[in-house]
């Protein structure tokens, strides 16, 4: 509670123009002053911005506690006011920065899954090339090879369907699901015709590409192959351009004509020997049928999911498995790839590198998934230090000057593939930010290198100052 004197009331009454001391009379506590309240309202009234502005101040003069809690009162409801504004704020901030938290740990979760999938998908397909290469030192079947490998393709479903079960909170059955990840080949799902129509093309795409591959292997060292190999992606850019009609972009092809360039320069790696020529051949025409799979995938069936992918590459085994199982028996018979007895076949070789193959095809579609689609794409070229590094440790391969030039050149060309279309706007916007940020560094530097001579030439002024 307040006590407020005859003085201090004059004297803040006296802050107020007009008024005297004559015109303010004391009142005994409890006593009714009409007229003095009548004077000092009509001299506070200009000032007032509502009726009752001077009331606080009549109030304190006569030593109530009404106009203390009143007062008091009236704080408190400012106050709370302020609180009902502010804590809407509040709470959008805290939001805002759970928001960032959660966006920063996704971020960090897809950077760490992306370098797993980096190192498998590199390390898979090296395995992949490695174990061919040792297989043909006592067993030279190709075809047969590619076939033993494809029909591994049928478990793809199988295990995209156990992490489900190992996942999902809510289960379904192994038909179930299966019928919902059909619908890739429409809304009536799998039927015997799209069976045949659309399964059949692909499958002779995928046979090709990887029996193309293993001969290219016979030809060739892994690290060449793999790396010609990588020329794909400029052939997807030029198949889309030409077939789907997509954007038209000048990185693209100078990447593509850097591909073209290796693949001449890895020919001439060997001064265009009748093997070299032909190895480069079968890796060019693998890189092709593969660039053709994927553009009519898109154009035909589009985009899928995991389980839809899935779900296809194991339709992709079913076919081969029914319809392409003779081509391997025809050539058993015609001794144009003939072995001795099914025991003396290479079983550890062959499930092994239809194992890894299964897992690379797994591990592409799974990261996709888990991470950026352009980590997948760094796994796949990584594969070409990956396999040189294998052939060196095992003095199969001699690089020159021209073949190193090769390698490189087609793996600058692939990694310009995977720029996005608007990379150009992307390194301007960053640019013009890293701009930005100089300039702010620049002008906070002048600004606290200011204070700093404002501060010492105070100091100075002060000590400089003679004491009397």
């Amino acid at each position: 509670f307040f006590t407020i004197e005859d003085n201090e009331i004059f004297k803040l009454i006296s802050f107020f123009p007009g008024t005297s001391r004559s015109s303010v009379t004391r009142c005994k506590p409890g006593a009714n002053c009409p007229s003095s309240h009548s004077s000092i309202s009509r001299q506070l009234s200009p000032l007032s911005v509502t009726e009752d502005s001077s009331a606080p101040i009549l109030e304190l003069q006569s030593r109530g506690s009404s106009g203390v809690c009143g007062h008091r009162a009236e704080r408190q409801n400012r106050s709370g006011d302020d609180g009902a504004q502010t804590h809407p704020e509040n709470s959008g901030q805290e939001n805002r920065i759970k928001a960032r938290c959660l966006s920063c740990t996704s971020m960090v979760l897809k950077a760490v899954w992306g370098l797993l999938i980096i190192l498998s998908v590199s390390s898979s397909w090296v395995g992949t090339t490695q174990i061919v290469k040792i297989t043909y030192k006592n067993f030279y079947c190709p075809f047969f090879m590619t076939w033993f490998s494809t029909n591994w393709n049928i478990m793809f479903f199988p295990v995209y369907y156990s992490g489900h079960l190992a996942t999902a909170q809510e289960k379904q059955s192994p038909m179930k699901k299966f019928r919902e990840c059909s619908r890739i080949f429409g809304e009536d799902g799998l039927t015997l015709k799209l069976f045949l129509k659309r399964t059949a093309p692909f499958s002779i795409l995928w046979t090709l590409t990887n029996y193309l591959y293993l001969l290219a292997l016979k030809k060739l060292t892994a690290t060449d192959v793999s790396a010609l190999f990588c020329c794909n992606k400029a052939f997807v850019f030029l198949l889309s351009w030409i077939v789907l009609k997509d954007r038209f972009m000048g990185v693209r092809i100078v990447a593509a004509i850097m591909a073209i360039t290796g693949i001449v320069m890895m020919a001439y790696a060997d001064n265009f020997h009748a093997d070299s020529i032909i190895g480069v051949a079968f890796a060019v025409g693998s890189a092709s049928t593969s660039a053709l799979y994927k553009v009519l995938f898109k154009m035909f069936l589009g985009s899928a999911n995991f389980g839809e992918a899935a779900h296809f590459v194991s339709t992709l085994g079913f076919f081969n498995l029914i319809f392409i199982s003779f081509t391997p028996v025809i050539l058993y018979f015609t001794k144009v790839e003939h072995w001795s007895s099914f025991a003396a076949l290479p079983w550890g070789c062959l499930c092994g590198m239809a194992g890894l193959w299964l897992a690379f095809n797994i591990l592409v579609n799974v990261g996709v998934v888990l991470t950026y689609p352009i980590l997948i794409s760094i796994g796949t070229v990584l594969s070409v230090p990956g396999n040189a590094a294998v052939d060196l440790l095992k003095q199969e391969v001699i690089f020159n000057v021209v073949r190193l030039a090769a390698t490189i050149i087609i793996c600058i060309g692939f990694l310009l593939m995977l720029l996005p279309e608007e990379w150009d706007e992307i390194t301007l916007r960053f640019i013009n930010s890293l701009k930005e940020k100089k300039s702010e560094e620049h002008v906070d530097d002048i600004t606290d290198s200011s204070v700093h001579l404002r501060s010492r030439s105070r100091a100075n002024g002060a000590v400089s100052i003679p004491l009397a």
